[in-house]
């Protein structure tokens, strides 16, 4: 009976490795393109920040480029589970796909750092990229909404820049944001809805609101800040449409250039086909009435 159980246990071990274990397509693009894996951004204390990039051919000219960034509440999610780049394709964009330190490896501000690191990178290796530095979009889906608001927003702010130092001119021509969390300590705290990932990325300092303002997109608004389009869900049941809209006002009285698309009776980025294909058009006319492709 104990052979029975002990093989039962074992067994269910191996399933449930497996379970955890998830195969994600390669990311297919065009013909001419060429990409490169797990390109080390940064390491920090034994941890490398990757990216996955796809390039167009240089024959073209320089090229625009979209930094993603995945989503999961800072502690899941991978970059492999990133895969629908084709409208970027088909626009002429070079796609930098990246990793960030999840809350388990490092807590708050670590994502952003890494972030910071990425964006940094890029403009530190625009010419062998070929890449231009002037056409820098960054794009993310909550957590990744939230971190691509922090990279682009921060500008020459050089806070969380401490592990990639030597670009004074860090900026980005505009951030996509997909119902992103704007306010952390909202996130965590707030009186709609509220998060443990958002208390568990704070770590020690899940009480301190002046360091959850530190890494809150909302506290970066100015008058000099990117152009921002922003698509949230208002029946988002994980992160307040009310963070979106806050952030939406705060932009609009900046004198930012912004675009605030709301999904009537959208969950948390589970919108119905046609709305995601709307969502994608938007977005690529939002980024062609700012220059950065024809």
């Amino acid at each position: 009976m104990k052979t029975i159980l002990l093989i039962a246990c074992l067994l269910a071990g191996v399933f449930a490795g497996k379970a955890q274990e998830t195969e994600y397509k390669p990311v297919v693009f065009p013909e001419g393109y060429a990409s490169r894996l797990n390109v080390v951004y940064t390491s920090v204390n034994g941890w490398d920040g990757k990216m996955d990039l796809y390039l167009p051919p240089k024959e073209k000219g320089l090229s625009p480029v979209v930094i993603n960034i995945h989503g999961g509440g800072w502690n899941k999610g991978v970059k492999e589970s990133q895969t629908g780049f084709n409208a970027w394709f088909k626009k002429g964009y070079a796609v930098a796909n990246i990793a960030y330190r999840l809350s388990q490896v490092a807590t708050a501000p670590a994502a952003v750092e890494d972030t910071r690191c990425a964006l940094i990178y890029l403009i530190k290796n625009a010419k062998e990229l070929n890449i231009d530095i002037n056409k820098i979009v960054i794009m993310g889906g909550s957590a990744g909404g939230h971190l691509a608001l922090m990279g682009g927003l921060l500008e020459n702010n050089h806070l969380f820049d401490t592990n990639c130092k030597g670009v004074e001119n860090v900026k980005v021509a505009a951030i996509i944001d997909k119902y992103g969390i704007t306010d952390v300590n909202d996130w965590a705290y707030g009186p709609n809805i509220t998060s443990k990932s958002a208390t568990m990325w704070l770590g020690d300092k899940a009480k301190d609101k002046a360091f959850a303002a530190s890494v809150s997109p909302v506290s970066y608004v100015k008058k000099t800040s990117p152009p921002v389009f922003i698509v949230h869900g208002d029946a988002d049941p994980t992160v307040p449409y009310q963070q979106s809209v806050e952030l939406h006002k705060k932009l609009v009285a900046a004198g930012v250039k912004t675009e605030f698309m709301t999904v009537e009776g959208g969950l948390h980025g589970k919108f119905p086909k046609e709305k995601n294909a709307e969502v994608n058009t938007r977005i690529m006319e939002f980024l062609k009435g700012l220059g950065i492709h024809k």
